[in-house]
């Protein structure tokens, strides 16, 4: 019999009609499966579907497996999947399972239902190499990350495109700047299909300044180099320059560059594409501040045959942290000729990263870095290119390290770069310097239980010992609580200091940093607990950093999954946490969940702040009495230039306000709207957060589309 694989993807009810997006396939026959819904009349439309093309190595029959079923609402309904000898059938709530696209992954996921021998295989296979834990979360991931983002891009992305009217509009408007944009290509036996698509992709543009400066590495393909000269011929602002011989990426892109006379210089790879605004959105940037010298946009992917836009990478405003764990930047990327000759042409001892290379070395030198949150660039996948993975060239995750490394030098840190959480990533371990006093607020009320198992892990798990404890007492009332006081007196490390006005977060910790003497101090609730041994070390690695602020860890619930990975401001109404509910191992977008990175805000359940820069910004504001205070302790750095960094790898659980309560009488409802009134009229209403892609939604921090654009 015939193994037989499925998945629902999505249930929706729009109008009184019901959506069922989902694919079926059969690797043994490659076959599409049939599908019927006994007792419902219902069209089944095909959905192209490259992800299962790959999946099931290059078969074609496979991409056209994907489907969406339209039909009248019906309360449950049973799918009859079909196949030579094998029959499944498949129940659906469609009450339970529906929801409006992108607001509620939880319910999503119950929809997914993946159960056939081959995937049975391969999981145990992947449980024997790397445990069930592992397993479990690698599965979840990729499930939630075709559920909540990659459904429905293509169709996004299709319906976010400008028009052909106001791409004339665009045509005709008159800029009062207008310089010369170069843009560089090195070619090496491209396939003319490819050549072509690229070739017209900038032809295309609306702005129409722009020089095509192709290098080619000495291509043998007649029909390339045949392609190439009629380019040359036909269209003036194309130069072409014949190689005798490749130099490899690095080589033949700066012989592309000898070829720029523009003020501006744009890198372009040979088999991707340029959406027809690109430029005009880069000249818009220009003409509103000519202090800009490097810029990006957000990039997707397109299948070799240009059917779909798929893997969308939607990227942060300038954040260097986030660059020092992996190249976010990648594409499109535009920069003045200037910034070019002070940071140098491509190096070809880092080729495979000679892209990465580059982009630390101009934004070093950079006046100012802008993010362009449109998708103006597509990255082809096909066999062998790094789109398709980094794994494909592992020569390059190498590069990529010693890209970082050099750039330390360069930059005068002293740390240590090594491979980070998946394959691309990196992780730089900055040198700790001085052995510096950390103070280790804890305000407390009773709990003593909590109390005892976090401070338990706290001399337990750390192995950096220049450390204090401060616990804050705040009107305790059980005998319980004042018999671990004294057993806590009698720590060296730990001293309990009392705090006699009514529960006001922001004043309790303010009390407690007057009342130590530490360099450094860690605000840290109660009712955490650390899981990770080095975790003080990867805090104050980075608080150390004069460019920074503050940095704050990741927090898990006891069942593993994310209670806090940063936060955003400006979603959810104040701000959410991000990753709320994703697995402990799951990836989020773009690996986002895995990576040091620069952040709005972090919580201040577990939140890091040099001494000076809190007495800087004056402490705590006092009039968030319980929520928000952390968020405007971190805004207010942030308004003093310094950086916030999320640090992954300081993990603790969280058993999240076990001592405070939950806001569930009408006084803590109407004082929590008080500090959310308070909070608009001190940063706004519409806060937009630069490290939170505005392509997002505003309603989750769980990196859903944003479908009300």
């Amino acid at each position: 019999m015939a193994n037989l694989d499925y998945c629902i993807d999505r249930v929706k009810v729009r109008d009184g009609e019901v959506y069922v997006d989902g694919w079926a396939y059969c690797e043994k026959l490659r076959s599409v499966v049939e599908i019927d819904i006994p007792g419902v009349e219902f069209e089944r439309d095909l959905v192209r579907r490259d992800d299962l093309y790959r999946k099931y190595e290059e078969q074609e029959e496979a991409i056209e497996a994907g489907f969406q079923l339209k039909f009248n609402y019906q309360n449950k309904i049973t799918l009859i999947l079909k196949v030579g000898d094998n029959v499944e059938k498949v129940e659906l709530n469609i009450k339970e399972m529906s929801s409006e696209p992108n607001q509620n992954p939880s319910k999503l996921l119950k929809a997914i239902k993946m159960v056939n021998l081959g995937n049975m295989k391969k999981g145990l296979r992947e449980v024997k190499n790397n445990g069930v834990t592992s397993t479990y979360h690698k599965m979840k991931s990729k499930l939630r990350s075709s559920v909540i983002l990659e459904i429905n891009y293509d169709k996004w992305f299709r319906e976010s495109c400008p028009t052909e009217e106001e791409f004339e509009l665009q045509r005709n408007e008159k800029f009062e700047y207008t310089p010369l944009i170069s843009i560089v290509v090195p070619t090496y036996n491209t396939k003319p299909v490819f050549l072509k698509a690229m070739v017209e992709s900038v032809q295309k543009q609306t702005y129409s300044n722009w020089e095509l400066c192709i290098a080619d590495g000495a291509s043998t393909n007649e029909e390339t180099l045949e392609m190439l000269r009629n380019y040359e011929k036909e269209d003036k602002r194309i130069k072409v320059k014949y190689l005798k011989e490749n130099y490899m990426i690095s080589g033949n892109t700066n012989e592309g560059l000898s070829l720029v006379s523009g003020e501006y210089v744009a890198l372009l790879d040979h088999d991707d594409l340029l959406t027809y605004d690109a430029l005009y959105e880069y000249i818009k940037v220009l003409n509103e501040d000519r202090t800009v010298d490097f810029m990006y946009s957000d990039e997707d992917k397109i299948d070799e045959k240009e059917l779909e836009f798929f893997g969308p990478h939607f990227k942060q405003d300038w954040a260097p942290d986030t660059l020092r764990s992996y190249n976010y930047i990648t594409h499109f990327s535009v920069f003045s000729k200037e910034l070019l000759d002070k940071a140098g042409n491509f190096r070809s001892e880092f080729d495979g990263s000679q892209d990465f290379d580059m982009i630390l070395r101009l934004t070093e030198k950079a006046n100012k870095v802008v993010h362009i949150p449109k998708m103006l660039y597509h990255w082809r996948v096909h066999n062998g290119s790094t789109a398709a993975g980094i794994d494909v060239k592992p020569y390059a995750i190498e590069a990529g390290r010693r890209s970082i490394e050099e750039h330390l030098k360069r930059m005068g840190i002293k740390g240590t770069v090594k491979r980070g959480n998946f394959s691309g990533c990196y992780k730089v371990e900055y040198d700790i310097e001085n052995d510096p006093k950390i103070s280790i607020i804890i305000p407390n009320k009773d709990e003593v239980s909590t109390l005892k198992k976090c401070i338990s892990s706290i001399i337990k798990k750390s192995t950096y010992s220049n450390f204090e404890i401060i616990v804050v007492e705040n009107n305790s009332t059980e005998n319980s609580t004042f018999k671990y006081y004294d057993e806590l007196s009698k720590m060296d490390k730990v001293k309990v200091i009392k705090w006699e006005g009514e529960f006001n977060y922001s004043a309790i910790n303010n009390f407690g940093a007057a009342n130590c003497d530490g360099q450094y101090i860690l605000l840290l609730n109660n009712d955490t607990e650390v899981i990770k041994e080095k975790w003080l070390e990867e805090l104050v690695m980075h608080a150390q950093r004069p460019e920074v602020g503050i940095v704050g860890g990741k927090l898990y619930y006891p069942d593993d999954t994310i209670q806090h990975a940063g936060i955003v401001v400006g979603v959810n109404g104040v701000a959410d946490h991000i990753g709320k509910g994703f697995g402990r191992y799951e990836n989020g977008h773009m690996g986002r969940l895995l990576i040091k990175q620069n952040v709005s805000a972090v919580t201040g359940a577990c939140l890091m702040i040099r001494r000076d820069v809190f007495e800087e910004v004056q402490g705590l504001t006092e009039d968030f009495a319980v929520a928000f205070n952390d968020i405007d302790l971190c805004l207010k750095v942030r308004e003093k230039g310094y950086l916030i960094i999320f640090n992954p790898y300081a993990e603790l659980y969280h058993y999240e306000s076990k001592s405070r309560g939950a806001e569930d009488t009408p006084e803590k409802a109407a004082r929590f709207n008080k500090e959310i009134d308070m909070f608009y009229t001190k940063w706004g209403k519409d806060i937009v957060d630069p490290y939170y892609n505005i392509n997002f939604s505003r309603k989750l921090a769980n990196y859903s589309l944003n479908e009300e654009k």
